[in-house]
């Protein structure tokens, strides 16, 4: 049977649960008629999930001056979209196992992801758009298809991997000469398997070509958030050279180039109060 990134995805299912609990949690974010009591009781039946959450609300990433010791109190602090993306996210890192260390080093991978997603939040707050805690997810699944090959075609994306290290190749096409599609259409399967916003399926697919996406804003704010990140670098996800910048989406944030080095430093900082309490 042909690999495709659907086939590789339902192998993944086998071993990787999809967010559930996310899932009810967005369920109850679109039903006018919940409340915020609804969406504390989905959280608190999963005790590790709730340590987590409290120990990120109280760590430096938020400096809230006081404790927060409760969920409800979390969602009045922080807000209910705010919270619920921390429960996609803890959910996400903790959901791949068994991909051997030769391969990718977890922490490795999660440090770029969080890297990217911190600074796709950045740059939509620069950039004046709104509601910009969805790019930090966006940021955090951009690579996530990676995970799926690694998982699934091990032998293949080590080949790929070697390649684009070696033969001085971007990863994504080193992966459609060896596998015949890329991690960015595995990613986008991913989140349409999980049943995950769209926007986080389109992103995920169009984060290295966004004239592929028409130059839609979360994309070229992913786009060049993914660059930066891969320049200093904040760890990698296989590839370790920096991807090609596309200079239309880097126009189209409308930034001035001197907010790159205050910004990347904000990145840094907040990036080690994140991993600190969630890898």
């Amino acid at each position: 049977m042909a690999l495709t990134p659907l086939s590789l995805v339902n192998k993944s299912l086998e071993l990787v649960s999809p967010p559930s609990t996310y899932a009810r949690l967005d369920e109850l974010i679109q039903d006018p008629n919940s409340a915020m009591d609804d969406i504390s009781k989905v959280i608190n039946t999963d005790p590790a999930l709730v340590t987590r959450l409290l120990k990120i609300v109280n760590s430096p990433f938020y400096g809230f001056p006081s404790q927060i010791n409760t969920i409800s109190r979390a969602i009045t602090v922080i807000g209910t979209r705010e919270l619920t993306n921390l429960v996609l996210a803890t959910s996400v890192v903790n959901a791949f196992t068994g991909i051997p260390k030769t391969l990718m080093e977890m922490n490795t991978f999660w440090r770029h992801s969080l890297a990217c997603a911190i600074c796709a939040k950045l740059l939509a707050e620069a950039a004046g758009h709104k509601q910009s805690e969805q790019y930090l997810i966006a940021g955090l699944l951009h690579n996530i298809g990676s995970l799926v090959l690694y998982q699934s075609v091990p032998e293949l994306s080590g080949e790929a991997i070697k390649s684009a290290r070696f033969g001085h190749e971007v990863i994504y096409l080193a992966e459609q000469r060896v596998i015949g599609f890329d991690h960015t259409e595995a990613g986008e399967a991913l989140i349409q398997a999980w049943r995950l916003p769209e926007s986080l399926g389109f992103v995920a697919r169009h984060h290295h070509t966004p004239v592929a996406s028409g130059y839609a804003p979360e994309v070229c704010i992913v786009h060049v958030a993914d660059v930066m990140v891969s320049s200093v670098p904040f760890g990698h996800s296989g590839d370790q050279h920096v991807p090609p910048l596309d200079p239309v989406a880097w126009e189209k944030l409308g930034l001035q180039p001197e907010v790159i080095p205050q910004l990347l430093r904000r990145v840094a900082i907040q990036l080690e109060h994140l991993t600190a309490n969630l890898l």
